[in-house]
């Protein structure tokens, strides 16, 4: 009789302290949209509101304290992420931008972990390279998510904003990859260099061959589920077995992601419906979100328990070293652009003075605005999270990690947008100049398609693309209205030779990505109300 008394008190409190759990999801999930709200009110990335309320929420006592396995952050947190901003990354842009990006890909990242490296082994003596390595990788890459939020509300020149986006999306894989470094120091040291050298190389040359194969195979198989909702749960799966599977066969799982997205976003717009990709998108675009809250809510109970074990003479060095590693971070990424402006301009000159044709020298201007585009966000906090626990002075590097977000964040996430607008760099018109050619090629292979139906149908869907033709004309951002369009099979072909036109050209390269997605979402919105 006791025995089923304790049972049935066991199931009780457990039932208790589950409810109790998700009051408090539900509660934190509220908080994180009223301050994703707010932070679009003031013009302010949602992540520095987020790395406040995680701070914040440490020191609340009658928070909830949850635990995640290390070995599933960087899965959970990093791979969809990472996939979301792969698939809208263009290759044109990409390999027109090649050189600075891959600067700021490797020598700024390597700059930026070399100079935490050195300031943390000074500052803690007993801390051995290997971990402070680790800590200047793992505080070392931007984040995608607070840079691009900030850029994409004021006016930058095309080819700048390409240049940042470019690193955002691979400075990750730098950094992950000396991150493992140091963490597998301990095998590589029976390694030599020759050997060392020749496993990287596999490693990259491996990952990008399972991308390869990974995208080839979902391709494969995707299309045979054509509902929404197992659609995009197979997405999700998708990612999450990459990123697993990537992992347990010694490939870079950020690279192999980074090529199996890339692949996907050439060859999926072709083969997926408007019906699918709508909600798709809208889904992709809520779990970034949520991963975001996510990262900052868990790394913030983390730091309690830290916060909690420390006397106060400990608690002063730990805030010492994170606030000296946060100006190491930004000094150092600023120092790289500084050295890589004067090296180009050297370079140029250089150029000049043997008659040699060079293009236009990159403006002081942008230099500044990348140098200051040094926000840290969520593979920070996931891959300070997948420490192993055993791994030395991980309650410091912990720490550390979240202080330089959360500065970085509050302190260049809420003046880059002032610096820009004070800046007054000129925005171009690339993007809105390729949609509006674009359009024009669209809508005329819509009317070819059309043409010969002597139909009164057809007679008015010819006048509405004709006035849409002129439309582009004078008003680029302008597009075809959905919401009063009939339904019917002849506007579904005009449509649908519409996109295969908007595929050609970016396929040929003749557009980039975002003029490319623009036009598709229009033609989505076209798509969906011609199908009623």
């Amino acid at each position: 009789m006791l025995d089923c008394r304790l049972i049935a008190a066991a199931a009780f409190s457990q039932w208790i302290f589950g409810l109790i759990n998700f009051e408090w999801i539900i509660g934190l999930l509220l908080a994180a949209v009223a301050l994703s709200a707010l932070a679009r009110r003031l013009c302010i990335p949602y992540p520095t509101f987020l790395a406040v309320g995680g701070a914040l929420l440490a020191f609340v006592p009658a928070s909830p304290s949850w635990v995640l396995d290390p070995k599933l952050a960087l899965a959970l947190f990093v791979a969809p992420v990472l996939l979301d901003a792969a698939f809208d990354t263009s290759l044109r842009d990409l390999r027109a931008n090649w050189f600075p990006v891959s600067t700021l890909v490797i020598a700024a990242i390597g700059v930026t972990t070399a100079a935490v490296a050195v300031l943390v082994h000074t500052l803690v003596p007993d801390m051995s390279w290997p971990a402070a390595v680790a800590l200047g990788a793992i505080v070392a890459p931007p984040d995608a998510a607070a840079a691009i939020t900030i850029l994409r509300q004021v006016s930058l020149p095309y080819r700048l904003m390409k240049i940042l986006e470019g690193e955002s999306l691979l400075n990750d894989a730098s950094a992950l990859l000396i991150y493992r470094i140091a963490l597998g120091t301990e095998a590589a040291r029976h390694l030599s260099w020759s050997q060392f050298g020749s496993s990287i190389a596999l490693v990259l040359i491996g990952s990008v061959v399972a991308g390869y194969l990974f995208s080839k195979l979902w391709m494969r198989f995707a299309p045979l589920f054509d509902d929404a909702p197992s659609a995009i749960i197979l997405q999700f799966v998708g990612a999450f077995t990459v990123w697993i599977v990537a992992e347990r066969i010694g490939v870079s799982g950020i690279l192999t992601m980074v090529v199996y997205a890339m692949l996907l976003a050439r060859e999926a717009p072709a083969r997926t419906t408007a019906r699918l990709r709508v909600p798709s998108y809208a889904v992709w675009e809520t779990v970034v979100f949520i991963l975001n809250v996510l990262a900052f809510i868990l790394i913030g109970m983390q730091l309690r328990p830290i916060w909690s074990r420390l006397d106060d003479a400990v608690r002063l060095q730990y805030c010492e070293i994170a606030a000296l590693v946060l100006v190491a971070v930004i000094l150092a990424r600023a120092a790289w652009v500084v050295v890589f402006r004067i090296g180009v301009w050297l370079v140029f000159a250089l150029g000049r003075l043997r008659g040699a044709k060079v293009p236009a020298m990159p403006s002081f201007k942008s230099g500044i605005v990348v140098s200051w585009c040094g926000m840290r966000g969520i593979v920070t906090l996931a891959t300070a999270f997948a420490l192993p626990e055993s791994f030395p002075y991980r309650d410091l590097i912990q720490f550390t990690a979240f202080a330089v977000v959360l500065g970085s964040l509050v302190i260049q996430g809420l003046t880059l947008r002032p610096l820009i607008l004070a800046l007054r760099l000129k925005e171009d018109d690339f993007v809105a100049n390729e949609v509006a050619r674009a359009r024009g090629i669209a809508y005329r292979a819509a009317l070819e398609e059309i043409d010969g139906d002597p139909s009164e149908e057809a007679e008015l869907l010819r006048l509405e693309y004709r006035a849409v033709l002129l439309q582009a004309k004078d008003d680029p951002d302008g597009g075809i209205a959905t919401n009063e369009l009939p339904a019917d099979p002849l506007r579904r072909r005009a449509i649908l030779a519409a996109r295969r036109a908007i595929l050609g050209l970016r396929q040929s390269e003749a557009i980039g990505d975002d003029a490319f997605h623009l036009l598709e979402e229009e033609l989505d919105r076209a798509e969906l109300g011609a199908n009623g």
